[in-house]
């Protein structure tokens, strides 16, 4: 394993935190390893771990911060070589503070090579109130790639009376193939535009994600849509087939019930799209 950090130092706090980590799976010995780990500032993974047959490697995103805050640059760069099967996750919501004006911004870049898997599962983003975020995910499939992968958003704390009266987020989230693009979204949440309350938008919810699949799986659409009884007043769960990717959708209140609905349809997509029975990472149970 090829695990380094690079050698110059990051900014001082307070010019805000510059953290990259680049990570490269292969497989070794009927195994897929982590043999690229390098980071640079408050950016990490441990190792691996194998908690189900078959030699997938679970991994961890760190951030030993606890939190982002304005200034602060993150950057994750994840190659999955061919045949190499990866699921990555976070042990902890992602947070994003309140800043006087500096945008935090984080991107990840991940690259999956023919005949490989790409799981991307991290936990919630959390935008507090007053934070200035703009957030990019862009996935990078050649022929034959598989990819599986949510984003998950809670804009304030409603337990906290954080209602995101201040603050933006700009997001994309984007999958392509051979060059061509399967999923595009980009959407910019202000807390002074009606988006947030309006029916057209958000509707006065503060919880949504989406849940991407690569490639065409028409037929588990309907089992999909019939997974979680839900009450339409409270919450929204949709699931389409567009183009090459499944896309389900989440809007409402609370992210725990966005995570259950996202992890049950996983564990019916897994076994479909991967031909593996879901193995929940142990970190989701602590």
């Amino acid at each position: 394993m090829n695990a380094a950090v690079l050698s110059p130092s990051p900014p001082s706090p307070a010019d805000g935190w510059r953290a990259t980590l680049d990570l490269g799976f292969a497989v070794i010995a009927g195994r897929t390893a982590l043999v690229r780990n390098r980071h640079l500032g408050p950016l990490s993974v441990q190792r691996a771990f194998y908690p189900e047959p078959g030699g997938v490697a679970h991994v961890y995103l760190l951030h030993p911060p606890g939190g982002v805050v304005g200034g602060d640059i993150l950057e994750t760069s994840v190659q999955a070589a061919p045949d190499a099967h990866a699921l990555i996750t976070t042990p902890a919501a992602t947070k994003f503070y309140r800043s006087a004006g500096r945008v935090a911004r984080q991107s990840q870049r991940l690259r999956v090579a023919s005949g490989a898997s790409l799981e991307w599962l991290p936990q919630e983003t959390i935008v507090f109130g007053g934070a200035q975020v703009r957030t990019e995910t862009r996935v990078e499939l050649e022929p034959g790639a598989r990819f599986l992968g949510w984003d998950i958003v809670c804009l304030g704390r409603p337990a906290s009376g954080d209602d995101f009266s201040e603050g933006s987020l700009s997001q994309a989230f984007e999958i392509w193939s051979g060059g061509a693009p399967l999923f595009i979204e980009r959407s910019h949440f202000d807390a002074h535009e009606k988006v947030q309350s309006a029916r057209w938008g958000l509707a006065g919810r503060r919880v949504f994600g989406s849940l991407v699949c690569a490639g065409v799986h028409s037929s588990l659409v309907a089992e999909l849509r019939g997974l979680v009884p839900f009450d339409p007043a409270e919450e929204l769960f949709s699931v389409t087939q567009a183009r090459g990717a499944l896309v389900c959708r989440y809007l409402g209140q609370r992210t725990e019930r966005a995570r259950a609905l996202f992890q049950a349809a996983w564990a019916v997509l897994r076994p479909a799209v991967l031909a593996r029975r879901a193995s929940p990472p142990r970190i989701w149970l602590t």
